[in-house]
């Protein structure tokens, strides 16, 4: 028999640890949301299998106006914030990392003195209000459109690509846009994979300044609800809107699946992101660490 050194004994022993760390409470939370409410109690802080069965909870959030609409609240920030993240980021390096013009030293100056230097909360507060976009989605949606960090990255990418392919692309007629659709991008794939998911994660994840620039119920993302029902206990928030029949039902509920149903909810599109884009980001890593 195969000897197993004991180094990798102790590895993939402290990174099952760790997986299971962050599985089990998921885990849990959706045995809560999926337990029968009169059988909740039954459950342990570390069960993982439900009591009983019922998607009770799930029929009364998903069937909530305000769920149903700060869902299409985020769906819409985030894919709207993440594709103007993406056209700016990657044309912002093409043109800092392929071309020459005057002053782009003081540019790529200028963005590293942004990086470093960040903006307090009230200046961008009073930026926001004196362009009149507090409570509209594009407050939102155009905060850090470029994230200066990911643009020296995506540089980095663009600076591999030899110059010979875009001399070629050059001589056969072809223009800055495309040898950028055409070259650039498909070559780019796993970073441009990647920085989708930050991007995303990041849109799809934000509250705080959701919290601050927007006053309308209507136009919060599921962050907020999910911010004023679990953190702070709101439970008018979720009984608002719901019909008299709803209410009835809520009343034999039990609040803690209702919140562990709506973190469910929240994470359910990250956990579909994650894999359609993990194989990009391993390819990229093997890339970068494999020279010829």
């Amino acid at each position: 028999m195969r000897k197993i050194p004991w180094s990798k004994v102790i590895i993939y022993s402290l990174l099952l640890f760790l997986a299971l760390s962050v599985l089990i409470p998921l885990l849990n939370l959706l045995a809560m949301s999926l337990s029968d409410p009169k059988r909740v109690n039954e459950l342990s802080g570390l069960g993982i299998l439900p009591k009983g069965f019922s998607l009770i909870n799930y029929k009364i959030l998903l069937s909530h106006p305000l769920i149903l609409r700060s869902i299409g609240n985020s769906l819409l920030i985030t894919i709207v914030g993440t594709l103007l993240n993406l056209v700016l980021t990657t044309m912002t390096a093409y043109v800092l990392a392929k071309t020459q013009f005057i002053g782009k030293k003081v540019v790529i100056i200028f963005l590293i003195v942004i990086m470093v230097v960040d903006p307090s909360m009230i200046t961008e507060y009073l930026l926001i209000k004196d362009l009149g976009l507090l409570d509209t989605y594009t407050s939102l949606i155009l905060y850090r459109a470029i994230s200066v960090y990911y643009l020296f990255i995506l540089m980095r990418f663009f600076n591999e690509v030899p110059d010979g392919i875009i001399e070629a692309a050059r001589i056969d007629g072809a223009g800055h846009f495309k040898i950028f659709t055409k070259i650039m991008l498909p070559l780019s794939k796993p970073a441009i994979a990647t920085f989708t998911l930050f991007y995303g994660v990041y849109h799809w994840n934000e509250y705080f300044r959701a919290t601050i620039y927007l006053t309308d119920p209507n136009k919060w993302p599921l962050q907020v609800v999910l911010r004023q029902f679990v953190i702070r206990q709101d439970n008018t928030t979720l009984l608002s809107g719901l019909s008299s029949e709803s209410y009835d039902v809520l009343a034999s509920l039990d609040f803690p699946s209702l919140q562990a149903g709506t973190i469910i909810i929240s994470i359910i599109p990250l956990l579909f992101l994650y894999p359609l884009i993990l194989k990009h980001f391993a390819k990229g890593a093997l890339e970068g660490g494999v020279k010829d």
